[in-house]
């Protein structure tokens, strides 16, 4: 009699087939098997929030064939993934059985690491599973009480969400910044040098010694009148600098990092990491996972993946790449070290050894994750930065050089450090000009957010969680809230016009800092300090206010846009109205 696995997906079943052979079966859930139903809001709030789950349509012929095997089996084991959504998965699955199954944990599919869950199976972390419903409920309550507002007035089809609402938040509140800019003119000069052969050049920064600002071309042309030809090294001071790796990526570093490299929005990279999470098929090694669980917080690693990382810095680069010392990288909190960072499963298998079986947009992706990681347990880069005073009057010029002493890490991890070489100089000698070149600039106002700097917007306010942001920007684009311009996030009128509502009518709901407060409140469920109940409550008394308050005086912008026509209505005989809907305009 075999042993039972149910895990999410298909790719998944097999890989962990591989590894553990003839005594096992595994068996895919494809996903959540339960949900809230779509048609009514499912929670029951007189009853303690009580949820009312239904079986999600399709998942019936999946739940009996789980059922089935399972009463043909030995022990049952849910290897569902390692947070809250797989956790609710596993819960969900045992509610179905009359077995009581063991969990199994995998931060990776290796076939150490099944085998070690096997022989430390758990159970169903309670805790966790709360911590998701509550998150469920919570988005559900906001989601099904304003989004029929927003339908009733202003156009079907409009949704609020509590995090994604945040997101649209400050991607208006940045355009809005950037429409109330005012360039201001500004200009600079930068001297042309020359010492012996070599030039170099320097910006005019001090006026008798002090910060010179030039703000108009009269200023800037004065200025260049009065300079002559031989500038004099006053000052040379250069400094060594050390710069250390970055740790191991966490998922929003993932997301921000994959944006801005590689081009890719935050739900392709996700999609892409899930399937080298679950398995790719290597040749004849079969199917392998080939990096650890891809939605974690944490940049801890462990000792036995350091060690044999380190055992191929020394060899492939050399001793001096490698620090004495392994590295160890601190978590924000305690809660994240459950997880591992986003790593190679086996970090011996290099992106090149294996590109041929993965796609360009996977081979990419796992290069980057290799080369994170090799490049986290490398050695300090050392630059050499010089910052050269020379004077001319009373006019104070400066020349910044840098030059990379040891490539430490960087040899593995580019990070952008030009170098920048200065002619050899020497205090109070002689440099002489080559020519003066004044240049207009004006202030800019902030960038516009691209899905990287807006996942680590949202990552440093505490809005959602790493697992969560790609689904918040895929969203807000598929209701056509934001639009993506070469890779900028705009935010569309009508996106502005549902802002606009939410921060008159729910001004403290969609705040940043009450919405970071609700996600501590969530971690706070997981680790068994706040009962989800509680959380829900104090939530939801003030929240039904506001949506009374909302129904009664929130703009009825469908009413806004009405306009009667001259055209006579066929049925009742009164005029006719031009009304518009999701579609465009029409009579009524």
């Amino acid at each position: 009699m075999k042993d039972l696995i149910i895990v999410e997906s298909p790719t998944k079943a097999r890989t962990i087939i591989k590894y553990i052979g003839d005594n096992y079966k595994a068996i895919a859930s494809m996903g959540h098997i339960k949900d809230l139903p779509e048609d009514s809001l499912g929670i029951d709030i007189e009853k303690g929030f009580a949820p009312k789950y239904v079986v999600i349509s399709g998942k019936r012929k999946t739940i009996q064939e789980i059922k089935e095997l399972s009463q043909k089996t030995k022990d049952l084991f849910l290897a569902t993934d390692p947070d809250r959504e797989g956790e609710a998965i596993a819960w969900h699955i045992s509610s179905e059985l009359k077995k009581k199954p063991y969990r199994l944990i995998l931060h990776e599919i290796t076939k150490e690491a099944i085998k070690d869950a096997l022989s430390h199976p758990t159970e169903i972390d309670k805790n966790k599973v709360d911590a998701q419903q509550a998150r469920r409920l919570l988005d559900r309550l906001v989601g099904y009480k304003i989004s029929p507002i927003l339908g009733q007035k202003v156009q079907k089809g409009l949704s609020a969400g509590r995090v994604q609402s945040v997101a649209l938040r400050l991607i208006v509140e940045r355009e809005n910044e950037i429409e109330a800019h005012i360039p201001e003119e500004y200009w600079t000069i930068t001297a042309k040098l020359k010492k012996d052969d070599e030039e170099f050049e320097a910006v005019l920064e001090k006026y008798l010694g002090k910060k010179l600002k030039i703000k108009t071309k009269n200023e800037a042309d004065e200025i260049i009148s009065k300079i002559d030809d031989s500038f004099i090294v006053e000052r040379i001071e250069s400094k060594e600098k050390k710069k250390q790796p970055p740790p191991p990526f966490i998922t929003s570093k993932l997301q921000q990092e994959a944006n801005q490299r590689l081009s890719f929005p935050a739900k392709k990279t996700m999609f892409i990491a899930q399937g080298l999470y679950e398995g790719i098929d290597v040749g004849k090694e079969g199917p392998i996972g080939l990096i650890t669980y891809m939605r974690t917080d944490s940049v801890r690693v462990s000792d036995s993946a350091i060690s044999e990382i380190r055992s191929y810095i020394k060899e492939v680069f050399g001793d001096k790449y490698l620090p004495p010392t392994k590295r160890v990288y601190k978590n924000k909190n305690i809660a994240q070290d459950a997880h591992e960072a986003i790593r190679p499963t086996f970090p011996l298998h290099l992106p090149s050894d294996i590109k041929k079986y993965l796609s360009n947009e996977q081979y990419k992706l796992y290069d980057l994750i290799t080369r994170r990681f090799i490049a986290s347990q490398m050695q300090d880069a050392r630059i050499l930065t010089t910052k050269v005073e020379l004077k001319n009057k009373d006019y104070t010029f400066v020349a910044s050089g840098k030059v990379i002493l040891f490539d430490g890490f960087i040899k593995v991890y580019p990070v952008d450090e030009k170098e920048k070489i200065l002619p050899t100089l020497k205090v109070s000698e002689n440099v002489f000009l080559v020519e003066l070149i004044p240049k207009q600039h004006f202030t800019q106002p902030p960038p516009r957010y691209t899905e990287g700097s807006l996942v680590k917007a949202l990552e440093e306010n505490g809005i959602g969680r790493p697992s969560t942001y790609a689904t918040i920007i895929s969203t807000l684009m598929d209701r056509k809230y934001i639009e993506k311009k070469e890779e900028k996030l705009y935010p569309t009128g009508l996106g502005r016009l549902v802002w606009e509502l939410l921060l008159e009518n729910f001004p403290k709901l969609f705040e940043v800092k009450f919405t970071a407060e609700m996600e501590d409140d969530l971690d706070k469920i997981e680790e068994g300090k706040e009962d989800w109940k509680d959380v829900l409550t104090l939530f939801y008394e003030p929240f039904s206010r506001m949506i009374d308050d909302a129904k009664k005086h929130m703009r009825n912008v469908k009413k806004e846009k009405e306009k009667e026509t001259d055209i006579v209505c066929e049925k009742c005989g009164g005029k006719m109205i031009i009304k518009e809907g999701r579609y465009g305009k029409f009579l009524a």
